[in-house]
Parts: structure tokens; C-alpha cells; sequence
């Protein structure tokens, strides 16, 4: 594998991977344009404006866009996330040009069509009924909400539904001025890819651009807070947030082996406990999450509404548990998962093109795998018992809860079976 990187005068950057044995490459452009981007008043118009760039172009109608790759077999998406937008195709080796052309058209020359627009907002409110009407999912909004109450990194991404009725042909084009220029965006490829064909394109399309001045985001700060919708539902779901490294912190590979060891599989901690043995749900999970200044440690489990009460305190007890006996085989377990998911979907190019987008914007380079596995390997024992230690007595905590809760303990509760 072979990575090779350039960065055009104006600040656009190009990354590739070359993978030998490929007859197909990955291919988008990621924007640091995110939910965390956009003012208060703003707050839903990123993901808008990743749903516009499929309706029409200078160039090509929405199903032409549409025909254009797949015409060819290959298939086109995007996604908003609080940090980045992106826009990706997967396309066979001698459709790279084609794909290339049709993400900077879509990138560069939306139209924002009125008609299309009216079309898209109704879409994009059905996106948001069908979040609300799904509990495992607006969950998680509620909970970073409450964990980061009253900031931009804390706010749906789809935003409420009374702002995406408001949004304009300008209010489109207000955002794409101030986020979208050469210095936010990584053209990253990986699969049959050529770099210095890629480059020579990117120039092309990109290389005349005007820089923009970079954002400086609203630093995070992870408050806590409750969240509680009682609704009769099948399940009470349940999902707790600890404060934990962000990406660039030296502990986050800690945090995320913690996390694979308290409820990354069938053989961790929370699983054993709760589901094998009490029988107390279907499933329950945790994950490390992070972002550029912040992170959250996540639990989530759906249980019937008598019951949350028990789940969450064998909950609380398994984290103070394992900051006392937290063993050197579970260690090794929630290590050897997490390389082997990371090195298992590396093997797609989807994967890796999307990697190689995320480690440029977070250190303008891309470390090697032998230096993320070393780092991976350093994470002792003790490590992980004090990152346990801390998230199960000091870091700062958000609870949100829906379905039967009304009897379910509070965040208050939480705390003082954490502190006991």
C-alpha cells in the first residue's frame, strides 16, 4: 500500500492510497462543514445542503447525476456529521475520472433550484419524523444535546423541524460561502487509483478556488444533563454519556479499549452481566466516540420499564468494578477486536479512502498502521483502569431516557451510586 500526498497552492489537499489487486476505487471529497459549523440560526442547513448537491448542477439534472455513476455500476452518496460533510462514489479503475468530475460538479456547481429545494424540505422532514419515531435512534440525539446543552457540537444534525421549513436559496448559498472553500476540503482516493492523474484533475477543477479564511469552532464543553421522555412504549430505552478523550488526546486509544472491554462484544463486561446473566435486555452496548477538542463514552441499552431501574445500577457497579479488576485477558481481548476491525475494514477501499479524508483533517498527514498498531499495543492494564476510575467517579455524566421511564433513576441517583 502506498500513500502519497499533495497540497495545491490555494490549500486543497489530495490524499491516496494505491491498493494492488483492485479493479474498483473509492473516491470524495470530505468538507470540514459539519453540524459544529453552524450558527444557531443555521442549525440543520449542512445536511440540507448535502441533500441539494444531489438535485441538480450547472451541468447535470439530478438524474443525470444519478446516471452518470451508475450508468457505469458504480453508486454515489453523501453524508453530514457534526464535523464533516462528504461526498463519495465507488466506482470501477477506468470510471475514476467520471466520478471525480461528477463530485466537484455537484461540489462546486449546485444550482439550488427552487422547486427542488421545496421537494428536498419535505424529504428532509420526513428524515426527521422517521428519527422521532424511531427510540434507538433520537435517543442519542437527546443525549448530546444534554451533554453539550446550548452549543453548536450539541445540536441534531438534521436540526428542528421549523428551521428546515424556513431555509432559502440563500441561506443554501450563505453556507457553502463561508465553509466550502480549498483549505476545508480533502480530495482522498483509495483503490485502483493514480495519485499524479488525480492531482493533475484536482488542479483542474479545484485549483482556482480562493481560499477562505479557516473557522475557529466554539470550543466544546461537556456539561451533562437529563433528558426523560415518558412514552408508552414496548421498551424504556436507556443511554448514559461520560466526558472522555477527544481524537488527538495521548488517552484515546485507552478510551476506546475500555469501552470494547465494558460492552464492545458478546464477551464483554456489561453483556455478560446484564444480558447473559439477568436476562435484563436484548441489547446493551458501549462505544468511545470523539471529536477534535471532546469525546463521549456511550452506554445504551432497551429494557422493559420495571427494570431500568436494576440495569442502570448493575450498569453503574460494572463501571466501578472494572476500575478495580478489570484483567490483563480482557485487555488483550478489547485490543486484539480492535485491530482487527480496524485492519478487517481496511480492506475495503471505502474504508480507506474515508480513513486516509479523516487523519489529514486531524493531522494534516497520515500516521502509518505499524505506528497506530504500536500505539494500540502501548495501552497497559493499569491504563485502563484508570480511565475506568475516572469515568465511573469523576467525568462529568448525561442521561437520556424514553419509553416507560417515569419510575427510572435519576441523573441525581446516578451520581450518588457512582460516588458510593
Amino acid at each position: 500500500m502506498t500513500v502519497k500526498q499533495d497540497t495545491l497552492p490555494n490549500g486543497f489537499r489530495i490524499v491516496t492510497e494505491y491498493m494492488p489487486g483492485l479493479q474498483s476505487a473509492a473516491l470524495g471529497i470530505w468538507v470540514s462543514a459539519g453540524g459544529r459549523h453552524e450558527r444557531l440560526e443555521q442549525n440543520g442547513v449542512a445536511h440540507f445542503l448535502e441533500h441539494m448537491a444531489f438535485k441538480g448542477t450547472k451541468r447535470r439534472t439530478a438524474l443525470q447525476i444519478a446516471e452518470a455513476i451508475e450508468d457505469v455500476g458504480g453508486y454515489i452518496n453523501a453524508y453530514t456529521s457534526r464535523e464533516v460533510t462528504a461526498y463519495y462514489a465507488r466506482v470501477l479503475k477506468d470510471d475514476v475520472d467520471l466520478a471525480l468530475d461528477v463530485i466537484g460538479d455537484i461540489v462546486l456547481n449546485s444550482v439550488f433550484d427552487e422547486r427542488e429545494i421545496e421537494v428536498e424540505r419535505g424529504v428532509i422532514l420526513q428524515e426527521i419524523g422517521q428519527a422521532l419515531d424511531t427510540p434507538d435512534d433520537i435517543i442519542f440525539d437527546w443525549l448530546q444535546e444534554e451533554s453539550y446543552r446550548d452549543q453548536a457540537i450539541g445540536r441534531s444534525i438534521l436540526g428542528p423541524a421549523e428551521r428546515v421549513r424556513s431555509f432559502t436559496k440563500e441561506d443554501l448559498r450563505r453556507f457553502v460561502a463561508e465553509h466550502y472553500g480549498p483549505g476545508q476540503m480533502i480530495l482522498s482516493a483509495a483503490g485502483a487509483v493514480d495519485h499524479d492523474r488525480l492531482v493533475k484533475a484536482a488542479t483542474e477543477m479545484f485549483g482556482d478556488l480562493e481560499p477562505k479564511q479557516q473557522d475557529v469552532v466554539e470550543t466544546a464543553s461537556f456539561v451533562g444533563g437529563e433528558a426523560r421522555r415518558d412514552k408508552a412504549l414496548e421498551q424504556a430505552h436507556v443511554a448514559l454519556a461520560f466526558e472522555s478523550p477527544s481524537y488527538r488526546a495521548d488517552d484515546i486509544y485507552t478510551a476506546q479499549i475500555y469501552a470494547a472491554a465494558l460492552g464492545g462484544g458478546m464477551s464483554s463486561r456489561l453483556f455478560q452481566e446484564v444480558r447473559e446473566k439477568r436476562g435484563l435486555c436484548y441489547t446493551i452496548f458501549s462505544q468511545a466516540g470523539a471529536y477534535e477538542d471532546t469525546g463521549m463514552m456511550t452506554i445504551y441499552a432497551g429494557t422493559a420499564g420495571e427494570q431500568v431501574a436494576d440495569l442502570v445500577g448493575i450498569t453503574v457497579d460494572e463501571l466501578k468494578r472494572a476500575a478495580d479488576d478489570m484483567s490483563d485477558a480482557e485487555v488483550e481481548r478489547a485490543r486484539a477486536q480492535m485491530k482487527a476491525g480496524m485492519l478487517m475494514g481496511l480492506e475495503s477501499p471505502s474504508n480507506r479512502a474515508e480513513r486516509l479524508a479523516r487523519l489529514v483533517q486531524i493531522w494534516d498527514r497520515v500516521p502509518s498502521l505499524e505506528a497506530t498498531v504500536e500505539k494500540i499495543d502501548a495501552v497497559t492494564t493499569a491504563d485502563v483502569r484508570a480511565m475506568a476510575a475516572q469515568i465511573a467517579r469523576e467525568a462529568p455524566a448525561a442521561l437520556a431516557l424514553y419509553g416507560p421511564v417515569a419510575d427510572a433513576p435519576s441523573l441525581e441517583e446516578v451520581a450518588r451510586r457512582r460516588a458510593a
